[in-house]
């Protein structure tokens, strides 16, 4: 047995560096928004549009993989959309559950995002992707440590700047 059965990745429906970079790019594009959002101030920022995205990616290529299993296409009358739509709505709502108003603001944005993909790993490992899952779990950490030494660089630097003033003194 080689290592690709050993691991279950041997009978993916797309190469494994065409599944990473669809990933890769997820990240990217929701990075691309998430910054944009976070340049702005607004409460969903960085992480929390990076996660989504590459949540979504993930249960795309999820439901491609499963469409495209042997005794899935051999049974005729399952359609693995359903199983997807189904822990997606789940995790949906646990999600929406986390998030929730203080002080004016939405907080638990990213713990949303963070179940959803939680929600998405565990689907990935349920059907043996171990090695995708594992990239996703790592790009999730990455994701999140980078975002907060970037926060904390934002805040250091505002508060070296201080207080914004009202213009010149008359």
């Amino acid at each position: 047995m080689d290592f690709l059965h050993a691991i279950g990745m041997a009978d993916t429906f797309w190469p494994l560096s065409t599944i990473l970079s669809r990933l890769l790019v997820a990240v990217i594009l929701g990075g691309i928004i998430g910054f944009e959002r976070e340049a702005s101030a607004h409460s969903a920022g960085l992480r929390t549009h990076i996660l989504i995205s590459l949540a979504a990616a993930l249960y795309t290529i999820l439901t491609l993989e499963i469409f495209h299993l042997p005794d899935v296409m051999t049974q005729g009358r399952s359609d693995p959309v359903h199983a997807v739509e189904a822990v997606t709505a789940g995790i949906a709502f646990l999600g929406a559950g986390a998030i929730f108003r203080r002080g004016g603001g939405p907080r638990g944005l990213t713990t949303g995002a963070g179940m959803w993909l939680a929600g998405a790993l565990g689907m990935t490992a349920g059907l043996g992707y171990y090695v995708i899952g594992l990239a996703v779990a790592v790009l999730g950490v990455l994701i999140l440590m980078a975002a907060k030494l970037l926060d904390r660089r934002i805040d250091h630097a505002a508060e070296r700047r201080g207080p914004p003033s009202d213009g010149p003194a008359s």
